[in-house]
């Protein structure tokens, strides 16, 4: 893992060659910013986590949630280091980290330790969109389902997927929940 994790891509690198929606990309990349609750929440990790993120630049989750992580690893780069693959070019580390319903959904944040052992993962969204998306926004149209969704994730501003990564990564769950 050591090995595709060095050969991946920074998200910079990623935007600048996005195919689709690169200025989406990069507005979002440009206006996310992390509190200090969540800098902090990174700060405690246990030691270095490298994160690889699989997605695509068409996949809406994934534009709405990676440039926060991103913006986190920087911030806090003796704890985070961050690389993204494209799903399509690796479908064996997708279809190892398939939804529960079996599909390839994105992105697919892989947790790795400081020795490139997976510990655990994340994706595709946030525990509390998906329940939406589960309870309610699979029955709305498609358009309005995107519009909710994308209100959603403005209004979050990144907390909830920067939070459920960091307590997989190793900070203490009830620290994590309380910066929600």
């Amino acid at each position: 893992m050591k090995n595709r994790f060095e050969g991946a891509q920074t998200l910079p690198e990623f935007i600048a060659e996005a195919e689709q929606n690169r200025e989406l990309w990069q507005s979002i990349y440009a206006r996310a910013t992390i509190g200090e609750e969540i800098l902090e929440l990174a700060r405690q990790l246990p030691e270095k986590r490298h994160l690889l993120v699989l997605l695509e630049d068409w996949c809406g989750d994934a534009f709405n949630s990676v440039p926060w992580l991103a913006r986190l690893a920087d911030a806090v780069a003796d704890r985070l280091e961050l690389r993204v693959l494209k799903r399509d070019e690796n479908l064996d580390l997708m279809d190892a980290h398939l939804s529960p319903t079996g599909g390839r959904a994105i992105p697919v944040v892989m947790i790795l330790d400081e020795n490139f052992e997976e510990i655990g993962w994340w994706g595709s969204r946030p525990a509390a969109l998906q329940a939406w998306f589960d309870e309610t926004g699979r029955a709305l149209e498609k358009e309005e389902r995107f519009r909710q969704i994308r209100l959603w994730y403005a209004r979050d501003r990144g907390v909830s997927t920067l939070t459920e990564v960091l307590a997989i990564a190793g900070t203490p769950l009830a620290e994590a929940q309380s910066a929600i």
